[in-house]
């Protein structure tokens, strides 16, 4: 795992707007072909194995917190312990998720948290770096199959009837990673639609959720997460509504990090996690992590000299403690390493990469390679 130096390409701005990615300079600088990662095969095989071994491992948990009733953690709002197990027992279909490693190369990867619910960065990591790579370097490969795997899921959830999509509106992004998803549903052959979230009304004499155009909403992928969802005033004609969601509740568990010590208790000593738990008697260097915090907000780090802390809207929310492992460090350049799931099979990689230890919504996407 090496990272090196590039050329940016003359017309990178235009040839990343050409795939929809107009959202290529966020803060200045968000996607950066001025450096990429070169792995080797074997260590894609690493990064692709432990995927899948997690992702499983994680369908595990949720089985047994449903099973056992074991909801108490994760400090759920009301009627969301319901929606969650209405969703498992339908066993309503997901699409998609992104874990995030820590890893030099070297050893095992270990696993930051899973991005089960609403995880972006998909088009930069898809498309775009593909694109990249048959401009740049086309002799080598590239680990990502996102976009072959979506269409081939969409086909295999195919649901009956219109599939809308939504996101925030105004928030670039957002909209842009649920575009690019409509259109890998369009090229699956399904009848889609988007629609700003706002947009989204419900009938009372119909009992069902409508868009813009009164059209009843029976399926619906949202770029909005569950616990913001059914804390939303609408959340109380879930239960009487037919719609189903992308992704589904129960994919609330897995996007909590009150999931983490779970995982830690079922699978002790797996080379692939960090010890975790809901108190702060993590031995050693730790992170503190609020259940449901995005984007790095809110994380603490205390590891020996190091002692970082973001801010955010989340100072007084329930936390976990998770031992910490350090990121790959490239003269000041920190790397996270987002390796994506499609039905349950590793998809691709994206690299984001930070002047700090702790991985914000601004921290730069860069491109990768293997050979």
């Amino acid at each position: 795992m090496r990272r090196l130096a590039m050329t940016p390409r003359a017309d990178w701005r235009e040839r990343c707007e050409a795939v929809g990615f107009t959202f290529h300079s966020i803060d200045g600088l968000y996607w950066d072909e001025s450096v990429a990662y070169e792995f080797s095969l074997e260590q894609i095989e690493t990064l692709e194995a432990a995927s899948e071994d997690l992702h499983q491992r994680y369908l595990d948990c949720v089985e047994w917190v449903i099973r056992t009733d074991h909801f108490e953690p994760f400090q759920l709002p009301a009627g969301a312990r319901e929606e969650i197990i209405r969703s498992w027992n339908r066993e309503d279909p997901s699409l998609y998720g992104r874990f995030d490693f820590a890893w030099t190369g070297e050893g095992q990867p270990k696993m930051l948290e899973y991005n089960a619910d609403t995880p972006t960065g998909l088009l930069e990591a898809s498309v775009v770096q593909w694109q990249w790579l048959n401009d740049v370097n086309p002799a080598a490969d590239q680990f990502n199959s996102l976009h072959e795997k979506l269409i081939a899921r969409w086909r295999a959830i195919a649901p009956d009837g219109l599939l809308h999509f939504t996101a925030i509106e105004g928030h670039e992004e957002d909209t842009g990673n649920a575009l690019y998803l409509l259109d890998t549903a369009h090229q699956a052959g399904l009848p889609t639609r988007y629609l700003p979230l706002e947009f989204i009304g419900h009938h009372a004499g119909r009992g069902t959720f409508i868009d813009q155009y009164e059209q009843d909403i029976r399926h619906c992928f949202k770029l909005y997460p569950w616990e913001w969802l059914l804390q939303d005033s609408f959340a109380e004609h879930l239960e009487r509504s037919a719609i189903r969601f992308l992704e589904p509740a129960w994919k609330l568990l897995m996007s909590s990090k009150a999931m983490l010590p779970i995982l830690w208790k079922l699978n002790p000593d797996h080379p692939n996690l960090l010890p975790a738990s809901y108190h702060q008697d993590i031995p050693g260097a730790y992170v503190r992590k609020p259940l449901y915090s995005r984007e790095g907000e809110n994380i603490r780090i205390v590891a020996g000299d190091l002692r970082l802390e973001s801010d955010g809207p989340h100072a007084n929310a329930p936390c976990i403690y998770q031992g910490y492992a350090p990121l790959a460090n490239h003269e000041g350049n920190y790397a996270v390493l987002g390796c994506w799931v499609i039905d349950g099979q590793a998809a691709g990689l994206g690299i984001r990469e930070d002047a700090s230890a702790i991985t914000r919504d601004s921290s730069r996407f860069v491109p990768h390679y293997f050979v």
